[in-house]
């Protein structure tokens, strides 16, 4: 059996890679086509003009739909190993659970709704992906606080709270370099301008925005493969639980079979 066939840890294997599959194949196929210019443009931009911003709408709803499962597995997984009358884990698991769920979301909203069609609304899905994504880090850090060393020990809870720091800081200079560009351009639609020229006004805290945004996406990478080691001790099992022995809407029809009355089967197979 391969490393990432134990337990569920293809989940968060699966959203690093796909993710960062997502990045680079639409910041080539942007640069290749002339839509960006190459040198660290918005992730956003490489997905705004056609033919890049329909594979990546796509590829970031299926990134959307990882983030969900490896949420749910993670809220899973606590919820396992934390006693019953530990409350205040219980509370930041569920929150958690709450706020991965919402980053992910909001991450659907970023892929359907580009920065040049609907501004306001790509807004709200960065600021849900982003903002929210910061917050799960700082929970998910919280949680690897309160359950060491009976769980685990505390590298990994350092290792999150390092990610969880790089989170923020690039979250601070994004922030702040774009409210510097937005003020020394006044009158310029900036959501519409792909191309910056050296020089011009606004360049450069346009260039610190962008670096400060690719480095908060790296960071969210980062920080999911942290998972990867708690996961392969974790599975999950799916199980049918029959009411009926058949599919007859007659309530007249029946069968003397002697009904099974459940099958369990993993919700992911190993051998995938």
């Amino acid at each position: 059996m391969w490393w990432f066939q134990e337990g569920l840890c293809i989940l968060p294997v699966a959203l690093v890679l796909w993710t960062t599959a997502t990045f680079i194949f639409d910041y080539i196929t942007a640069v290749v086509l002339r839509h960006v210019d190459p040198l660290v443009p918005y992730i956003s931009d490489t997905g705004t003009v056609a033919p890049e911003r329909c594979v990546f709408g796509i590829m970031l709803d299926m990134s959307a739909f990882l983030g969900v499962a490896t949420v749910y597995v993670r809220y899973k997984q606590v919820q396992a190993l934390t006693d019953e009358e530990e409350s205040k884990l219980h509370k930041l698991n569920i929150l958690g659970l709450v706020l991965g769920w919402t980053s992910s979301f909001g991450m659907c909203i970023v892929a359907n709704f580009q920065k040049t069609t609907l501004f306001f609304m790509h807004l709200v899905g960065a600021t849900l992906t982003l903002g929210v994504g910061a917050l799960y880090i700082l929970v998910q850090t919280l949680v690897s606080l309160y359950m060491q060393p009976h769980v685990h020990g505390k590298s990994i809870f350092w290792v999150r709270l390092s990610i969880g720091v790089w989170t923020f800081a690039s979250i601070i200079s994004m922030f702040v370099s774009s409210v510097i560009m937005y003020s020394s351009l006044p009158g310029v639609d900036v959501a519409h301008k792909l191309h910056w020229i050296p020089g011009e006004t606004g360049y450069i805290p346009h260039i610190i925005s962008t670096i400060s945004e690719w480095s908060l996406a790296l960071s969210f990478v980062s920080f999911f493969l942290t998972y990867i080691r708690d996961f392969q001790k974790i599975t999950l099992r799916a199980e049918a639980d029959l009411r009926s022995n058949h599919m007859y809407d007659s309530p007249h029809y029946r069968i003397t079979t002697p009904l099974n009355q459940s099958v369990t089967s993993p919700l992911l197979a190993g051998g995938i």
